[in-house]
């Protein structure tokens, strides 16, 4: 008889990688071989767990067909299974395993089209968080600012992409009107996603906002994220993009500083 911890890696073997010899003596064949037992529990596995992905990843799935995207599901399953029971936070390694799975290698904008959807998940279960309002910097000394880190909306994300994986992701939606054909030389993009509400959504941003927003959700300090905005866009006004943070009630907390 196996040990406890010697069963359950048994069985994850037989699920995970076909390797049913240490689990099958113990499996009661009740009018099935072993084998064919374990092989329904490990489709049953797999196929469960690759339509959580597909629920996040509906856009891929769309690009790349039922069995295509079946087939990368199930290997990045087995290469890369759940660490926890929540299905909601899993999935965040797919589009990395995207870029480098050979068979979709010619598809080279699928990996980033699949970063574009985790983010929208994320936005879509993360909870949404009182906005910090501008007063809350009224007692700071000016040579406090620069080294100020800000917290911002946890819903927020940030993608740089060099194909337009907005316009795809538009055009693989159902129903989507208009020519479905996108350019690929088109060229990129550099979003913000977020959430109204409900909704979620995303935006171009012009270069330097982009690099001064998303230092910021990195955890920048101010002084580093307007130097990355500056980097980008040599004409980037700190003044404006700083109030039109708070405008858009981005913020939601400062660091090491107590903001209720």
């Amino acid at each position: 008889m196996l040990a406890l911890r010697e069963l359950q890696s048994a069985f994850r073997r037989a699920v995970l990688e076909g390797d049913s010899a240490a689990i099958a003596p113990i499996v009661v064949e009740d009018g099935l071989f072993a084998d064919e037992r374990i092989a329904i529990n490990r489709s049953n596995v797999l196929a469960s767990t690759a339509a959580a992905l597909g629920d996040v990843y509906a856009a891929v799935a769309r690009l790349v067909g039922e069995r295509f995207f079946d087939h990368a599901a199930q290997e990045f399953v087995c290469a890369h299974p759940p660490t926890n029971a929540c299905l909601n936070s899993y999935g965040a390694g797919f589009p990395d395993f995207l870029a480098g799975f050979a068979p979709g290698r010619a598809l080279v904008y699928l990996a980033d089209v699949a970063r574009l959807e985790w983010r929208l998940h994320l936005a879509a279960i993360a909870p949404d968080v009182a906005a910090l309002t501008p007063d809350r910097l009224a007692g700071l000394k000016p040579s406090e600012m620069p080294a100020l880190t800000f917290r911002l909306k946890p819903w927020l994300g940030y993608l740089a992409s060099p194909w337009p994986v907005d316009r795809i992701w538009l055009a693989s939606r159902p129903g989507s009107a208009g020519d479905a054909r996108v350019d690929l030389d088109s060229g990129g993009v550099r979003l913000e996603i977020l959430r109204h509400g409900d909704v979620v959504t995303f935006r171009p941003l012009p270069a330097g906002v982009f690099a001064f927003r998303a230092a910021l959700a990195e955890g920048s300090t101010l002084e580093a994220a307007a130097e990355a905005a500056l980097g980008a866009e040599r004409a980037f006004d700190f003044a404006r993009a700083f109030a039109q943070l708070f405008r858009d009630g981005l913020p939601v907390g400062i660091l090491g500083r107590e903001t209720a």
